[in-house]
């Protein structure tokens, strides 16, 4: 029987999953919205990857992402690991030569510096939003065209306007003003292109020695005006790869295949039987101390499998058999293993 790998990377835009086999072959990909519902999106997802695994056993799972402890103690991963390290696993995979890894999402970026097959230093920007892909859905809305058209329409500019791109609000109030003196659409649109890579050379990239190959993952690797910006700009060729959505969850499946493709030790995974389950988090405070932790408490089939929030570890390192016998707000021991 093959085997069957899973990698599922939950981000605040996105929520991804990779199925690969043990060979490194790739056997389906799925892209969601996360919405706001990261643990009904990776359910949604799981269901999906059930049919394309053919119902077969999982021999290993592993989460990243933003949301990766909570997916993962959802899941049973077997591995829970940094978007850094996913992502320069799968640009790896893609390319062994790489050497800069530039990756751009929803709400933020990164860059990673790879120098013979090892990644020595990375950035990410998780602050100001001119940087990332949520700023271009924003500005093409605001322009009254899809992010497909706003793509297309800055590959068409002969002249790119000039647009203040260090800071969102100063970008977006410098685009309405190039509109009202009359500049066609075209070259706005280039021009914001233009002003998000710039945004994301001076603050994520800077001080880092870009060099190709250079890799561009995210979902903004989909934007064409964007790869023409970059390579305009850096002076040689961006690569987009196949996966290029979905590369922090084919990092985890590849770190996570790594660990068990000749091992015999059983997964962690909690089994297909996931997909039917009902999954649940509440609110719910402790008063135990003067902090008053806000907990979030996480119920798969109605049993506690995980407490978040707490600022002293007292509930999040509680082992969940034991948590689940514990009352929020009633007098705990301050050693969870007590």
């Amino acid at each position: 029987m093959p085997k069957l790998f899973l990698g599922i990377d939950v981000g605040s835009v996105s929520t991804n999953l990779v199925l690969l086999d043990e060979d490194r072959n790739v056997i389906d990909r799925i892209y969601l919205r996360t919405s706001g519902r990261p643990l009904q999106t990776v359910q949604e997802g799981l269901v999906r990857m059930k049919e394309a695994a053919g119902g077969e056993e999982i021999s290993g799972v592993a989460t990243t992402g933003s949301a990766r402890r909570l997916a993962g103690l959802l899941v049973g991963a077997d591995l829970i690991k940094n978007e850094i390290t996913t992502h320069a696993v799968a640009a790896l995979y893609y390319r062994p030569d790489v050497r800069t890894v530039i990756e751009i999402g929803g709400q933020d970026s990164k860059v990673i510096i790879i120098r013979d097959g090892i990644a020595l230093d990375f950035a990410m920007n998780t602050i100001c939003a001119a940087g990332t892909g949520s700023f271009l859905d924003q500005q093409a809305a605001r322009l009254g065209i899809s992010i497909e058209e706003f793509s297309e329409l800055a590959l068409t500019a002969d002249d790119p306007v000039a647009i203040a791109g260090r800071c969102a609000v100063f970008a977006e109030s410098d685009m309405i003003h190039k509109q009202q003196i009359g500049h066609p659409l075209k070259n706005i649109a280039a021009g914001l292109c233009e002003a998000l890579v710039k945004n994301y050379l001076n603050n994520v990239g800077k001080g880092k020695e870009i060099l190709p190959p250079v890799i561009f993952q995210g979902g903004v690797a989909a934007n064409l005006g964007i790869r023409r910006a970059f390579e305009k700009i850096l002076g040689y060729e961006v690569i987009t790869p196949e996966y290029y959505d979905v590369m922090g969850a084919l990092g985890a499946a590849l770190l996570v295949r790594e660990k068990f493709v000749n091992s015999g030790s059983p997964t962690a995974f909690v089994g297909w039987s996931l997909c039917e389950e009902e999954i649940s988090t509440t609110g719910e405070r402790c008063h135990d101390c003067a902090n008053n932790c806000e907990l979030a408490v996480l119920r798969r089939g109605g049993k506690i499998v995980a407490y978040f929030g707490d600022r002293c570890g007292k509930w999040s390192q509680r082992v969940p058999e034991a948590a689940a016998t514990q009352e929020v707000g009633s007098r705990a021991p301050a050693n969870p293993s007590a």
